[in-house]
């Protein structure tokens, strides 16, 4: 008997979720043994059943799917993260990737690139969709440096946040930090990145693809 690949599926949309399921057990190699609609049910749910891969979205309300890999790789460094995101810039990937995970799939590719990503992590090996890969193989040619390398996955999702208009309040609220603890990760963030004010930081992210004009 084939033995399966046991997933958690991360996504706050029921509907995503459904499509999800059915997708990965179509292949008869993949079973879905738990479901989550947000980054804190993720790391509440993951220690509970003894999963292969968890497939996470990036954007969902809360902590989000960057902030909550990160808190499940601190519990458990082997965890088998694959992100599959609507995010096709590569910031998003290459922060994701850095911070552990090992998958990054676009939520536009083919249905086959997740199968394949989940497969490769279930073995421990790493999958990007194409597009993605692409595009970051595309940046290395060209020599372009994305200052958004030089952040943390906890220095990135501040600065999203930010970006987003959330107040010093909301944001030490979803990663359970202190207000100081914010607002010292903003004054690093505008040291770093070469910003003075919140509206270039808006204009900064929106330039690097972290939001949308």
């Amino acid at each position: 008997m084939i033995k399966r690949i046991r997933v958690i599926l991360v996504d706050d949309h029921n509907v995503v979720r459904s499509g999800l399921r059915r997708l990965l057990e179509l292949g008869g190699d993949i079973e879905v043994v738990a479901e989550a609609s947000n980054g804190e049910q993720a790391c509440e749910i993951y220690g509970e059943f003894k999963t292969d891969v968890l497939v996470m979205d990036l954007s969902m309300p809360g902590i989000g799917g960057l902030e909550a890999l990160r808190r499940i790789l601190l519990l458990a460094p082997r965890a088998k993260v694959v992100i599959f995101s609507m995010h096709e810039n590569i910031t998003f990937a290459m922060q994701a990737l850095s911070a552990g995970a090992r998958g990054y799939v676009a939520k536009s590719g083919l249905a086959d690139d997740l199968l394949l990503a989940v497969r490769e992590a279930a073995v421990g090996r790493s999958y990007i969709s194409p597009v993605i890969a692409q595009k970051i193989a595309m940046q290395s040619i060209s020599g372009e440096q994305n200052p958004m390398k030089q952040l943390s996955a906890r220095e990135f999702e501040v600065f999203r946040l930010l970006a987003e208009g959330l107040s010093i309040d909301d944001i030490a609220g979803n990663l359970n930090i202190s207000q100081k603890t914010v607002a010292n990760y903003q004054t690093m963030l505008k040291q770093k990145l070469g910003i003075s004010n919140a509206v270039e930081l808006v204009r900064f992210a929106m330039r690097h693809g972290v939001i949308s004009g």
